[in-house]
């Protein structure tokens, strides 16, 4: 089993949340929120303001941890063929500057501020009804159900 640990960025602003489109080398676009793998050595506070400038432009600043996600994705529905377990560590932040534009030479082909009632016609990461769970329901334990994966909603 492969296994990633990752740092992602709830903005929720007016009435709408900042989202990334991910273009994947083989495969069909979905929205996504900002964030991605921490590094070895780097703390996944530090990782997600660090994702938040590379893949959108923007400066963020981290409000608070909204919560954890541990999922494992089966290896018939895992990119490598592997199975694979994503640690995921949402935090809320706030954008305080920069400009949105693309990821360089990476796979965010472009970044928007979406109504949150558009949020759910999208095809998304199960990553963004997650983070807007954690976003809205505040748990003391930092801890959603599992979003279930099907239709619009990938992993």
């Amino acid at each position: 089993m492969s296994l990633r640990l990752a740092a992602y960025a709830v903005c929720i602003e007016n009435g709408r949340v900042l989202l990334a489109r991910h273009m994947p080398p083989n495969g069909e676009s979905n929205w996504t929120l900002p964030g991605g793998r921490v590094e070895h050595g780097e703390d996944p506070f530090d990782a997600v303001i660090r994702e938040v400038a590379e893949e959108t432009g923007c400066i963020a600043v981290v409000d608070r941890l909204l919560g954890v996600d541990s999922r494992v994705i089966p290896a018939a529905e895992a990119r490598a063929g592997v199975e694979h377990q994503n640690v995921g560590v949402f935090y809320r932040v706030n954008i305080t500057g920069g400009r949105l534009r693309p990821e360089p030479n990476g796979e965010i082909a472009e970044s928007v501020w979406t109504d949150l009632s558009d949020v759910p016609g999208l095809r998304r990461s199960s990553l963004v009804d997650i983070g807007l769970s954690l976003a809205q329901a505040l748990p003391a334990t930092g801890h959603v159900d599992p979003v279930p994966v099907d239709g619009l909603i990938q992993h």
